[in-house]
């Protein structure tokens, strides 16, 4: 089977996702650019422990089913959308994590309440306008929130990041969520102090070759 080697990286990257606690159930999904062209994507609905390599879709862009049965995850879309418009992009990861998603709930961005907010590629991780999901205008939503970015919110709803890699996507979403719990715990105390622009421009520059 073409892409073995991936299909079983995909399936491993989502079962990781809820073992962290990024996710619950079937609400999540995983995708990477398959080397047969489109891209490989976890199926609509099936649990990620009964998940074999054959069991995941190869889509193209246009959600065309070129490999596999069964229907590919509903939000198909987002992960194609960003697969075409990054071409930096190897892995989308989408979960619905507890302080990301109660963060989306508020629609509140996550400010630079913490340098690491850099890891995303911004100074703030953006919080996507709300669609229903699947639609096209969710998608859209968050391609204008990922913007310069590798990471957002989308609300009422979960939480994207992608990677160069499978490997990459998954940290980065581990990192978005650490630092989604740092900002709704320390709001429960007070109001943080957001670190300034100039400080942040620094942080950025540092991060161009952080983990390279």
């Amino acid at each position: 089977m073409q892409d073995d080697g991936a299909r079983q990286a995909v399936i491993a990257t989502a079962l990781e996702m809820n073992r962290l606690g990024l996710n619950q159930g079937t609400s999540g999904n995983v995708s990477c650019r398959a080397a047969a062209g489109g891209l490989l994507i976890t199926p609509s609905g099936r649990p990620y422990e009964t998940l074999e390599p054959a069991d995941l879709l190869r889509i193209g862009f246009d959600g065309t089913v070129l490999e596999g049965k069964g229907r590919p995850s509903t939000e198909w879309r987002i992960h194609a959308d960003i697969l075409a418009a990054r071409p930096e992009a190897g892995a989308v990861v989408h979960c619905h994590a507890m302080f990301c998603t109660t963060l989306s709930c508020l629609r509140r961005p996550i400010p630079a309440v913490h340098y690491m907010i850099a890891v995303a590629g911004g100074d703030s991780i953006r919080c996507a306008d709300y669609a229903t999901f699947g639609t096209p205008e969710l998608s859209q939503a968050a391609l204008a929130a990922l913007a310069d970015r590798k990471a957002c919110l989308l609300a009422n709803h979960g939480m994207i990041a992608i990677g160069t890699e499978l490997r990459k996507a998954l940290a980065l979403a581990v990192e978005v969520e650490t630092l989604a719990a740092q900002y709704w715990r320390a709001v429960q105390v007070g109001e943080p102090v957001i670190l300034p622009a100039d400080e942040m421009t620094r942080v950025l520059e540092k991060f161009r070759d952080y983990g390279a």
